[in-house]
């Protein structure tokens, strides 16, 4: 299968690196040029990653992995959804759009209906894989048999991928840890300590399962690597993004706006989602409050250890 990998960010580079090894890649990112990756320092492309900034030049890939921001990829498929016909397409961001409420997937199947997308997610940080070292993720497809056919070829031997069917629980676990992520930053940086972050993570994920539950998801697929792995990832690491935006906010500190934080956009989706649903999500409803100026970072703190006591 050829393969195309759409967007030279971060994690769209480590894929071409992790890929490029193994075979002839196609990497397409606006402003790109060289065996030079941008977003990631040190590493060069490999010699089989052909670069291109022209989406006409992709030719006829027989896989793509969109490795876009969650909240540019509905406009991008809008404009270049005809280039990518006929492509089994793979999508590799977390979050909800938040024009639409829509996930990853479903903005694919909308605009190229001709296969069943895949979601290609879990915990993984762009520099580890582009160094080579063991990562494992999960590749999500409603059809198996296509899931499985891209699970062959997406493998290396470093990159291993665990095959599943619920689009649904991988693509919301992907997305909601990455809420959580924010709101474990936030108690570091306020200075609460590790035993409180355990226990925001803890009622965290309850909140990630409850929401997913309630779209259909299987619980087995959030205690898995795209759901639980990915949280426990997001919410320890100074490499994430999220966890080191809600560190700051916690400290009182300013943050670098050039830096993509995807459970920004996600918590305001995520919140009006469950409140529409009535689905209790008080932690991303905090997230979305903090992040939106609404509240403090003590208010929030206040108002959840000030719910009502009950049974775990």
């Amino acid at each position: 299968m050829k393969v195309a990998i759409l967007g030279a960010g971060a994690f769209g580079a480590a894929l071409a690196v992790a890929l490029g090894r193994e075979g002839p890649v196609t990497l397409w990112g606006r402003g790109i040029s060289g065996h030079v990756a941008p977003r990631l320092p040190g590493v060069d492309l490999p010699e089989n990653v052909s670069v291109t900034a022209e989406i006409n030049n992709l030719g006829v890939p027989d896989v793509v992995l969109l490795a876009l921001p969650m909240q540019a990829l509905g406009g991008f498929l809008a404009q270049n959804a005809r280039a990518l016909r006929g492509a089994r397409l793979v999508a590799c961001c977390k979050g909800v759009d938040l024009a639409s409420g829509l996930g990853p997937t479903a903005l694919i199947a909308q605009a190229c209906p001709d296969h069943p997308p895949a979601i290609l997610t879990g915990p993984s940080f762009a520099a580890d894989i582009a160094r080579g070292l063991p990562t494992a993720l999960t590749l999500a497809c409603a059809d198996d048999a296509l899931g499985e056919s891209l699970q062959k070829r997406l493998s290396t031997s470093v990159l291993r991928l665990y095959r599943s069917t619920d689009v649904v629980g991988a693509e919301l676990g992907g997305a909601l840890k990455n809420v959580i992520a924010i709101a474990a930053g936030v108690v570091i940086g306020a200075g609460l300590g590790d035993s409180a972050r355990a226990a925001l993570m803890t009622r965290g994920y309850a909140e990630m399962v409850r929401l997913a539950l309630s779209f259909g998801a299987r619980a087995e697929t959030l205690a898995g690597l795209s759901g639980f792995g990915d949280l426990v990832l997001t919410c320890t690491s100074e490499q994430s993004r999220n966890f080191r935006f809600g560190r700051a906010l916690g400290a009182g500190q300013a943050f670098d706006a050039s830096v993509t934080v995807e459970g920004v956009a996600t918590a305001k989706a995520v919140s009006n989602i469950a409140e529409t649903k009535g689905i209790d999500m008080p932690v991303a409803s905090m997230v979305a409050a903090l992040t939106e100026g609404r509240i403090t970072h003590a208010q929030a703190i206040q108002a959840l250890m000030s719910r009502p006591l009950k049974q775990e």
